[in-house]
C-alpha cells in the first residue's frame, strides 16, 4: 500500500531503483549516436597512420634550405608531384640533396625529405606564383619538374603529422560509459570501426489526456484549450536523450485510454502520461490505470501517490504490460508537468541509458529579487528562474501558478526552497537546478 505522503527523495529512489538500463547492442556508427558506450574502445591503428604534410609545399631535406633567404634563395630540382592519397614518389624514389618534392596536405612524406616548405615561402615552382602552381597541380597532379627557390628555411620536422601523433596502437580511444556525440563518432571512423557496442537510446511514447485538448492549428472552441504537454514533454525526451514519440490527446475515456498504452507498448521502454491523476471526477489516468496488474507478481500495476511537493503534488509510478514496462503519471498543469518531467522521468531515461550521473546539474545562487518568496510549510518547492552565472545569482520568473507556461518558457533554472523553508528573503543562499 502507498505512503500517505512521499517526499521528492523517496519518489526519485523508488523510480531508479525499479529501472534498469537497457540491453546492449551493437550498432553502425551512424546509428550510435546519442547512445552510450558499455566498453573501452581500444585503437588498433596509428592516427595519422604515416608521417603526413600539413600544408601544401615541398618536402625537402632542411640542410638544402638552410640560410636561404629573399635575396639569396635555395634553388632546389622538383623531382615530383606528391597527392594525399598516394604512395609517395614514383618508384619508391627518395628526395636527395638539392632535390624537392612537390607535396599536397595530408600526402606521405617522401623518403629522405625532413620537413616541408609551404609553398608560400617560394616562388611556387617554374612556370608561376605558388597559388598558380598549386591551382595547376591539382589540376593536373602528374606535371612535376623545374625548379623551386625557396626564400626562407625551416627546421626538422616543420609542417609535418607524425605517424601516431594523435593515437598510437594500444591507446584508449574511448572509455566505457562515454555518449556518443559527433566527435566521437569521427573519432571512431577515423581509426576505422564501423560498429559499436552500446546502450540504445530509451524509446519514451507520451501521452496527455484530457477532453478539453485541441491539437495546435485546429479551432479553438468554448472551453477547449490547446495541447502544449505532449509537445513540451516529447521535446524534453528527446533533449534527455531518447527517441521520443508524441500520442495525440486521449479524451476522458478509460477504456480508450487502456486501449492506447496497449497499442504504444510494442514502441515503448517506457511510457510518460500527463493529466488525469488527481481526485475530479474526470481523473482518467488514475480511474484507466489503478487496478492495472498482476496479483501474483507484487509490485507490479500503477501506485498514485502524492509527493510533498509544490507543484506536482499528484504521481504516479508503476509497470504496465507483459514487458513490465515503467509508467510515470505526472499531473497535468503545464508547470506541473515539466518540472515532474525534470525531476523523475529524465532520470529514469538517463538510468535507462545506462548513465551514472541522471540529475541536472545544481548550483548555489543568492536570490535576486525586491521582496521574499514564500514557500508552503512541508511541501519542497520549485519556482522558475534564470541564472546569472558571473553574479552568482538567480532570479524568479513569474509566480508560482502552474499553468503560467510563459514563465516557464523563460526560464532556465529552478529556485528550489525546501520543506522546513516558508520564506527566503532577498539575498538568501539558495539551491538552484540548472536546466540548459
Amino acid at each position: 500500500m502507498s505512503k500517505t505522503i512521499w517526499s521528492v527523495d523517496e519518489h526519485l529512489a523508488d523510480i531508479l531503483g525499479a529501472v534498469r538500463p537497457l540491453e546492449p547492442i551493437e550498432l553502425q556508427l551512424h546509428d550510435a549516436q546519442g547512445c552510450v558506450l558499455v566498453e573501452d574502445v581500444i585503437v588498433q591503428i596509428a592516427l595519422p597512420p604515416f608521417d603526413n604534410s600539413s600544408m601544401d609545399g615541398y618536402a625537402v631535406r632542411v640542410a638544402d634550405v638552410e640560410g636561404a633567404d629573399e635575396e639569396f634563395p635555395a634553388v632546389l630540382t622538383v623531382i615530383g608531384d606528391i597527392a594525399a592519397g598516394s604512395d609517395g614518389l614514383p618508384g619508391d624514389r627518395s628526395v636527395g640533396p638539392g632535390e624537392a618534392a612537390r607535396i599536397m596536405t595530408g600526402a606521405p612524406l617522401p623518403a629522405g625529405a625532413e620537413a616541408v616548405i609551404p609553398v608560400e615561402w617560394t616562388d611556387g615552382g617554374t612556370g608561376g606564383g605558388p597559388a598558380d602552381t598549386m591551382r595547376a597541380h591539382r589540376a593536373a597532379p602528374e606535371g612535376a619538374g623545374g625548379e623551386v627557390r625557396v626564400h626562407r628555411p625551416v627546421e626538422a620536422r616543420a609542417h609535418v603529422r607524425a605517424r601516431g601523433s594523435d593515437v598510437k596502437p594500444g591507446d584508449l580511444a574511448l572509455r566505457a560509459g562515454s555518449v556518443i556525440g559527433p566527435p566521437q563518432i569521427g573519432l571512431l571512423a577515423a581509426i576505422g570501426r564501423s560498429t559499436v557496442k552500446v546502450r540504445p537510446r530509451p524509446r519514451v511514447v507520451v501521452i496527455s489526456t484530457g477532453s478539453e485538448l485541441v491539437q495546435p492549428g485546429e479551432e479553438l472552441t468554448g472551453g477547449r484549450i490547446y495541447d502544449s504537454n505532449s509537445f513540451a514533454l516529447t521535446a524534453a525526451a528527446r533533449d534527455a536523450g531518447a527517441i521520443a514519440y508524441r500520442v495525440g490527446a486521449v479524451t476522458d475515456d478509460a477504456d480508450t485510454l487502456r486501449a492506447t498504452i496497449e497499442d504504444q507498448l510494442i514502441r515503448a521502454d517506457i511510457v510518460v502520461t500527463t493529466g488525469g491523476v488527481s481526485v475530479g471526477a474526470y481523473d482518467v489516468v488514475k480511474e484507466a490505470l489503478s487496478s492495472v496488474g498482476d496479483e501474483d507478481e507484487p509490485g507490479s500495476g500503477i501506485d498514485f501517490r502524492k509527493l510533498a511537493m509544490q507543484p506536482g503534488k499528484p504521481q504516479g509510478f508503476g509497470w504496465i504490460g507483459p514487458e513490465h514496462t515503467p509508467l510515470l503519471a505526472l499531473p497535468g498543469n503545464p508547470v506541473s508537468s515539466y518540472v515532474s518531467f525534470e525531476l523523475f522521468v529524465r532520470p529514469a531515461i538517463r538510468a535507462l541509458m545506462g548513465l551514472q550521473d541522471v540529475n541536472r546539474p545544481t548550483v548555489r545562487a543568492k536570490l535576486n529579487t525586491d521582496k521574499a518568496l514564500t514557500s508552503p510549510s512541508g511541501r519542497r518547492q520549485f519556482l522558475r528562474g534564470t541564472y546569472d552565472a558571473e553574479a552568482g545569482t538567480v532570479t524568479p520568473v513569474g509566480g508560482s501558478g502552474s499553468h503560467l507556461i510563459a514563465a516557464l518558457a523563460q526560464a532556465d533554472a529552478l529556485i528550489v526552497l525546501p520543506e522546513d523553508v516558508i520564506s527566503a528573503e532577498p539575498g538568501a543562499d539558495t539551491e538552484v537546478i540548472l536546466l540548459r
